[in-house]
């Protein structure tokens, strides 16, 4: 395929014109799958050819598209048949091959030359919705497909992290993408800080590893799970990153290095919470313990008891739950206080920053 080889500073990339029939044939479209099966808003609909489509989109967890919307794709392809005087797609869609694909310039020009395809496939950074839909409007329109050419910027030889980062920079800063979809990529990208990163690495384990009480409860995605969720991914990222940010010393030196032994100890303490609190842990029909509001008031009170002389390190000693069921064994008797009925009159707030603070101060009353 003919390129335009592009250098800037010790990058390089290259522009390639698609028609569109020939952009759709090198692509690969993908999405995030969280295989405590997570459901997509296709699923109630298997009579809708889109809806098809995107039932049948590859999915992998180190994928890092969002899943794609019925209705954006319905909005595209019609937006496709009504532009007839205006380009259908004037900005450029951003590929990427993990592959270093092979450049040949052609006689005197340095920069133009021939690009070798990739043997798997283009994965799509940005513009996955709109080739979807001009794969839906070329199925209608099949003779336009060729009156019709795709910028496209291709990215090579780089890690998939790579095109996560780019992905991630794009659309935090110019689409109002789910927050928390952004949190599940941060541990991948190396612009970020090492806490941050650190923050987003334990979030993730706190909803995948069989070993954490918060397992498949933590809202990834925004409810297209038919999973029960007690909290969203960016609020519990936001009170990890805090408790980083406050232990500073304890994650980043005494516990640097080692990302899996941080996991264990809040995963530790979660146990206790857990056990102490059996009752009602869970039980969210009845209580409000396992909500969002109850949960990051419960990360709080980890950091209060992480800064008293000697927890940690008998911790380290001897890792298991037992050392913080002692701390915390007081919660057992909350049965009462976090029933559904009333409960808003118990913890009384101007609004829900401020009865985190309340609930905190009342669990911190039982803590020895």
């Amino acid at each position: 395929m003919l390129a335009t080889q592009i250098r800037q500073k010790d990058g390089m990339f290259y522009f390639v014109s698609f028609k569109a029939r020939d952009v759709l044939s090198r692509v690969r479209f993908t999405s995030r799958f969280y295989f405590e099966g997570e459901t997509i808003e296709a699923e109630a609909d298997r009579d809708d050819p889109i809806a098809k489509f995107i039932g049948s989109v590859e999915k992998s967890e180190k994928a890092f598209q969002r899943l794609l919307s019925r209705r954006k794709i319905r909005d595209i392809v019609n937006f496709y048949e009504s532009a007839e005087t205006q380009p259908a797609i004037p900005g450029t869609i951003l590929l990427f091959s993990d592959e270093v694909l092979g450049f040949k310039p052609l006689g005197q020009f340095e920069s133009v030359g021939n690009l070798q395809d990739p043997k798997s496939g283009f994965l799509i950074i940005d513009g996955q919705h709109r080739l979807a839909g001009l794969n839906f409007y070329g199925e209608r329109n099949p003779s336009l497909l060729d009156q019709i050419d795709v910028p496209c910027l291709i990215f090579d030889g780089k890690t998939a992290d790579f095109a996560a980062e780019m992905f991630v920079i794009i659309n935090s800063t110019q689409t109002r993408i789910n927050r928390s979809h952004l949190v599940d990529l941060l541990d991948r990208i190396s612009r970020y800080d090492e806490k941050t990163r650190l923050a987003a690495m334990l979030v993730r384990k706190l909803y995948e590893e069989s070993s954490s009480p918060l397992q498949y409860k933590i809202n990834r995605l925004g409810g297209r799970s038919k999973q029960e969720k007690w909290i969203l991914q960016a609020e519990l990222f936001n009170e990890i990153k805090k408790l980083v940010d406050r232990h500073e010393k304890l994650f980043m030196k005494d516990l640097r290095g080692k990302p899996d032994r941080a996991f264990e100890l809040i995963a530790d303490y979660l146990k206790a919470v857990r056990s102490v609190t059996e009752k009602i842990w869970g039980s969210n029909d009845r209580y409000k313990f396992t909500t969002s509001v109850t949960l990051k008031a419960v990360i709080r009170v980890f950091g209060n008891l992480a800064e008293r002389p000697g927890i940690i390190e008998q911790w380290q000693e001897s890792p298991s739950p037992r050392i913080f069921e002692k701390l915390i064994s007081g919660w057992s008797d909350l049965k009462d206080e976090f029933r559904n009925e009333g409960f808003y009159e118990r913890f009384p707030a101007k609004g829900q920053v401020e009865r985190v603070r309340v609930i905190e101060q009342r669990l911190l009353r039982d803590v020895r």
